[in-house]
């Protein structure tokens, strides 16, 4: 990675168990994609009054040639996102697909679906 790994907490206190998580798992990235030019991670608690029930919304957005992958998933869907580290594994297992994903891309391995052939027209 050319730009350090960049962790952003929103509304909450900064854990340093969660940033270990965090950079565990963004070294991991690496492994499908190495031109990976910077990784930024968002993890926000968006309800900051709640004492229990809060869903963590993590974000992630990472930059490579050619192309910027955002991750970002609306919290309010799933409630196994009460716990930081159900979210932030889930926000990177996406990230992973979309990186393996515009690796495909680059490399021209994706599937082409052969073209429709015309139907023909019928005389009046």
């Amino acid at each position: 990675m050319q730009i350090p790994l960049q962790i952003v907490f929103h509304n909450m206190e900064p854990s340093a168990a969660v940033e270990t998580n965090i950079r565990e798992r963004a070294s991991k990235l690496e492994r499908f994609c190495e031109k990976i030019t910077s990784l930024r991670v968002t993890v926000e608690a968006p309800h900051k009054h709640h004492h229990k029930g809060n869903i963590y919304h993590v974000a992630v957005d990472i930059l490579v040639p050619d192309a910027e992958i955002v991750v970002s998933r609306n919290p309010h869907e799933n409630h196994a996102h009460e716990d930081v580290y159900v979210a932030v594994r889930d926000a990177f297992n996406s990230a992973r697909r979309r990186l393996e994903d515009y690796e495909a891309r680059r490399r021209g391995k994706v599937k082409n679906h052969p073209t429709a052939r015309p139907v023909p027209q019928q005389a009046p």
